[in-house]
């Protein structure tokens, strides 16, 4: 939608300058300067800025979803792993470089949504915690419930 707007500004433009052009209109006067600036500049700076500018936030957001995905699937295998996940397990299962799995677990550690732990043989545990307890959803009770 962006990018057909903003090529639809700078044809409008385009076209506004011509009729500026074959005008008899006197160009240094200052209502004309101002209709073109009105009818001229400012359609064609909203162009371009829709043209260039859109293309960065659209990668920003694409960006943005694709951390989301990894994170959702992360949680996902930690489910399926009762909760605890090392760096080389979501790189293994998601196709990540070992320091993008980390970078995101840390992440997620971070937003307090997992603990960091060490097994004995050093080696680093994500623990998130309602992976682990996913199964006592069936014995859950109301607040109030005696």
């Amino acid at each position: 939608m962006g990018r057909k707007t903003g090529v639809g500004l700078l044809v409008l433009a385009a076209l506004m300058a011509m009729g500026f052009v074959r005008s008899t209109a006197s160009i240094l006067a200052p209502a004309t300067l101002v209709a073109f600036l009105i009818t001229v500049v400012l359609p064609a700076i909203g162009g371009a800025t829709l043209l260039w500018g859109g293309g960065r936030r659209r990668a920003d957001r694409m960006q943005t979803l694709r951390q989301r995905t990894i994170e959702a699937e992360i949680l996902r295998l930690a489910t399926k792993e009762g909760g605890r996940l090392t760096a080389g397990d979501v790189a293994i299962a998601l196709a990540l470089s070992p320091e993008e799995a980390k970078e995101t677990l840390d992440a997620l550690m971070t937003r307090d949504l997992a603990d960091i732990a060490v097994s004995d043989d050093g080696v680093l545990v994500y623990l998130f915690h309602e992976s682990g307890k996913l199964g006592s959803k069936a014995s859950a009770r109301g607040i109030l419930d005696d």
